[in-house]
């Protein structure tokens, strides 16, 4: 979905940060979206806050409404508005902008290292001789074990396929070049291998309110069968994907749709294969009473700590 220009200026805020996500492969959704934020305030001609004030979140909705899934991305809007609302207070357009240039960038170039803290605080989870089961693709996960390979521990991985997409497959590769043994596992066998597994991590696009979370489809089905078979279910998230929602079940989510897996006439011939990702959703809630730890930036916390840390960051 193509983007209208934001400001006046000819900015396209969408492709912009289409552009970011293509360019920079390892940079992360929010990251993007506050890089994106940034530009379009450079280039705006707001003459008063009221106007400032009305362009970014225009910028927001509209990155919001071109993006199909929304989670992580509205993470980096809210804390890029959070800042906005702080530095506007008794400051010119011209001031707050310069300010909300200089916060951007220096949360822009930090966000690498929030990355490097989660990894520092998990690793310490692994230990030799360790199998760990690993779901679908995550940069913050990759980081850990890249650490825990750093650190001379050996482990082995299994990695869930991870449907519709396959992208379990991508770390797969990772893992083999960095020489861990691992191997991928159908989506449906979880439950198979889970006998053999000393620890679960699992990514997140968003992390809710309640300590719950929310990733890739197949997250919610892992932690269950991990609850069952008493293995540890841990969480990897920078804090900045720390999101204002409180779903109480999979139909909460900003991106659930009433046509996912709803019964449609089909014909003999049609291809199922080729409609999974269209009638099937693409990320599942996780409620926080199934997670053992979440491992982030500020530490290892409980599900619970969340909530405390939303709070300090808006209401401080």
């Amino acid at each position: 979905m193509a983007g209208k220009s934001n400001s006046g200026t000819g900015f396209n805020i969408v492709q912009h940060y289409n552009e970011v996500l293509q360019q920079d492969p390892s940079i992360s959704a929010p990251v993007a979206a506050v890089s994106s934020l940034v530009r379009l305030v450079e280039q705006q001609r707001a003459t008063t806050i009221l106007e400032l004030m009305k362009i970014v979140p225009e910028a927001c909705a509209q990155l919001k409404r071109a993006t199909h899934n929304s989670i992580s991305l509205s993470a980096g809007c809210d804390v890029f508005l959070q800042q906005m609302a702080r530095l506007s207070q008794g400051q010119s357009a011209e001031e707050c902008s310069r300010a909300l240039i200089q916060a951007g960038s220096e949360f822009v170039q930090g966000a690498g290292g929030c990355r490097d803290r989660v990894a520092e605080f998990g690793s310490a989870f692994v230990r030799d001789d360790h199998t760990i089961l690993v779901h679908s693709y995550s940069r913050v996960i990759m980081g850990l074990l890249r650490r825990a390979v750093k650190q001379n521990k050996r482990f082995r991985v299994y990695v869930t396929e991870s449907r519709p997409d396959q992208s379990g497959l991508k770390a797969a590769e990772e893992l083999q070049a960095l020489g861990v043994p691992c191997e991928v596992v159908l989506d449906a066998a979880v439950g198979y291998i889970m006998e053999k597994v000393d620890l679960v991590l699992a990514g997140a696009e968003g992390v809710v309110e309640s300590g719950g979370l929310i990733n890739k489809i197949g997250t919610y089905q892992l932690a269950i069968v991990a609850k069952a078979a008493k293995k540890p279910f841990y969480a990897l998230a920078e804090s900045f994907k720390f999101v204002r929602l409180y779903p109480l079940s999979q139909y909460d989510l900003p991106t659930h749709r009433s046509d996912l897996l709803a019964f449609k006439d089909t014909k003999p011939t049609d291809d199922w294969l080729a409609r999974l990702a269209d009638t099937n959703p693409m990320l599942d809630y996780t409620p926080p009473e199934l997670i053992t730890l979440l491992f982030t930036d500020l530490g290892v916390m409980t599900p619970s700590g969340v909530s405390d840390e939303l709070i300090k960051f808006y209401l401080d």
